[in-house]
């Protein structure tokens, strides 16, 4: 179990800070982010929130998977690390 979780669904609107502000009901904030589109700058539609805790994540979790934030219903689970990429060989 992590602290870190994983906001699929969200709104376009959605930004770091009503995200922080919808999860901070649960306990302290390290971190929300939404992420963006490298190129327009445009919300991909997902984010991540960590908490300063594992409870605390898991009770967002469990208040928050499958309701409405911003007019869309999210899904929300723990994030997982994605597992970088090998470096290949140069030639």
């Amino acid at each position: 179990m992590t602290n870190k979780l994983f906001v699929g669904g969200l709104s376009w609107g959605t930004t770091d800070e009503s995200l922080r502000e919808a999860f901070s009901e649960f306990g302290e904030i390290r971190e929300a982010r939404v992420i963006k589109d490298r190129n327009s700058g445009r919300s991909r539609g997902f984010g991540f929130v960590t908490f300063e805790t594992k409870e605390d994540a898991g009770a967002a979790l469990e208040a928050m998977n499958e309701t409405e934030l911003d007019g869309r219903t999210i899904r929300v689970d723990y994030a997982t690390e994605r597992e970088r990429e090998r470096e290949r060989p140069r030639r």
